[in-house]
């Protein structure tokens, strides 16, 4: 298995940007298919962005779909998550996740490796 470590959240401003990072050590990281997951508090883990092996391909869910990207950098074994224009809904604890197959890339118990999240709060 891949470990990851996320990075990068905190309390920002509605409006404003912030990147998330998604550290994997362990194992090459490059075969793997990474996602982002996200859940606020009385929430079900939500499907936020992932992308193929290649960095060719990215799927991103409909509620951040023109305000976040999804990157990774293989030479560096990350994977980053940037955010614009939040909105205080976007509050949550962000997860990234790494899977070794394709399928359904938005469902989470598909995810074999995952991290111990980060939180995002966005202020009104």
């Amino acid at each position: 298995q891949v470990q990851l470590v996320e990075s990068g959240g905190g309390l920002v401003q509605a409006g404003n940007s912030l990147r998330l990072s998604c550290a994997a050590s362990g194992r090459t990281f490059s075969p793997y298919v990474m996602g982002w997951f996200r859940q606020a508090p009385g929430k079900e883990r939500e499907f936020v962005a992932a992308m193929s092996r290649s960095g060719g391909i990215t799927y991103l869910g409909d509620s951040v779909k023109g305000r976040f990207t999804i990157s990774r950098d293989n030479a560096k074994n990350t994977v980053y998550l940037q955010m614009n224009s939040v909105k205080p809904e976007d509050t949550a604890v962000y997860y990234c996740a790494a899977r070794y197959t394709s399928g359904n890339l938005s469902r989470s118990d598909e995810y074999n490796s995952w991290g111990q999240g980060t939180q995002v709060t966005v202020s009104s």
